[in-house]
């Protein structure tokens, strides 16, 4: 019998591995594979999401989302959940249900469909067509909302996820890459066109408009992955359709470079659509105590410009915030570097600016979450929404949009979160 044991691990080796680093910007942009939409349904401590997102033509926006959470041995919760808000008119409308009978695949589809009793989201492919893909979403929540909405991706705007292949997309926690203790991963379609109907205390709504839809996992407790998220989704109609996406997330200390008390590593994913087409992805590491180059080849960051300390929630929100991307441009024929650049002022925390809803997470997330996230005593998440006017301004290779190396403005609205966990 075999008793030799394993050398102890070095307590100071890497133990966060974020998908943000090590690719060369050539291989940043990987097109989804089929599977990457999938379904996973994953075990353990585990919470999946697809979140689709749009900004109708009136200004309102709306997402629908459905968060597949699993909890150890006990059977998973599935929520469907729905918010809309109208900036003309200051309503918000916001419903979370437990659904009931959740099934993937539904009978004759596959596992990029689900349905459960209240809802049912159907993904069809359109092969040789200009809108090669799309998803059908149902959902009846009560007697106050009912949703009909058809959610289709441009074929210029193609799916994508940072790096190829199967593990394309992942930031990978622990010392051992091959056996994680847990991970994050992000698939997105950067811009989609919306059309439908949304009922809303019996008055029909009409749906049209542009957004973004993306499929994550979370494959460990919610609190372990992250103490800070960071999301910004621009929409805007001019140039040809144009859309500006990150998703952020910073590490709690226990994970970085050098092991536990190395951590607050933010990894930083985005795209840029001009022109109707999607021209960039960008995907940077912010290491801490390590500078970031202002003219780096490759550049994903949100910043909190400005912040207040927010005596409601005891966070120092941020007042005003700006979003940086740059990349080179993905297509070949159309070589330089495109660079884009977001400025948001979303006023103090008692006279905001575009305030969606202050989101108090333990209150909205279902009992079984909470009962494993044992979050710090005293600590409670909140996730800051806001709704605002914004103009993006490019530049990049004249072949993409005429005039784009002399610099483009391009007005539209930009949805974004700050969302602080510990």
């Amino acid at each position: 019998m075999d008793c030799r044991t394993s050398a102890p691990a070095d307590p100071h080796a890497p133990n966060f591995h974020p998908v943000s680093s090590g690719r060369p910007a050539s291989e940043l942009f990987s097109e989804l594979a089929p599977s990457d939409t999938e379904w996973a349904c994953p075990g353990g401590f585990a919470v999946e999401t697809q979140v689709f997102y749009n900004i109708l033509e009136d200004g309102t926006f709306i997402w629908c989302q459905v968060i597949h959470s699993a909890v150890g041995v006990w059977y998973p919760t599935i929520q469907f959940t729905s918010k809309m808000y109208n900036p003309n008119t200051k309503e918000l409308a916001w419903k979370s249900v437990n659904v009931t009978n959740f099934v993937t695949p539904p009978p004759q589809l596959d596992k990029r469909s689900s349905k459960a009793d209240e809802f049912s989201i159907t993904y069809k492919s359109h092969p040789g067509t200009d809108y090669p893909e799309s998803y059908k979403i149902t959902a009846n929540l009560d007697n106050e909302l009912q949703i009909s909405l058809d959610i289709k991706r441009p074929a210029a705007v193609p799916g994508f996820k940072v790096g190829k292949g199967p593990k394309g997309g992942f930031s990978y926690f622990g010392p051992d890459v091959a056996s994680p203790e847990g991970y994050v991963v992000h698939r997105f379609w950067p811009r989609t066109e919306a059309q439908g109907l949304v009922v809303w205390k019996g008055k029909a709504i009409e749906a049209k408009g542009p957004g973004m839809f993306v499929h994550a996992i979370q494959g460990m407790r919610p609190n372990l992955v992250a103490a800070r998220w960071n999301f910004a989704h621009f929409q805007s109609n001019e140039h040809g359709g144009a859309s500006a996406i990150q998703m952020e997330f910073t590490t709690t200390n226990d994970y970085g470079k050098k092991g536990a008390g190395s951590g607050f590593v933010s990894v930083n994913v985005g795209s840029v659509v001009l022109g109707g087409k999607l021209v960039a992805v960008t995907a940077e590491t912010k290491w801490p105590g390590e500078p970031q180059e202002d003219n780096a080849e490759v550049i994903s960051r949100a910043t909190h410009t400005r912040t207040a300390q927010d005596a409601e929630t005891g966070y120092p929100a941020p007042t005003e915030l700006s979003f940086r991307w740059a990349a080179p441009s993905i297509f070949a024929d159309s070589p330089g570097s495109v660079d884009a650049t977001l400025t948001v002022d979303v006023g103090a925390p008692d006279q905001p600016k575009g305030l969606v809803e202050k989101v108090d997470v333990l209150a909205e997330i279902p009992y079984v979450i909470k009962t494993m996230v044992n979050y710090v005593a005293g600590t409670k998440p909140y996730i800051y929404q806001w709704l605002n006017p914004a103009s993006l301004y490019v530049t990049g290779p004249d072949a993409l949009v005429p005039g784009l190396s002399q610099g483009i403005e391009i007005k539209g609205n930009l949805y974004n979160e700050a969302t602080f966990i510990s």
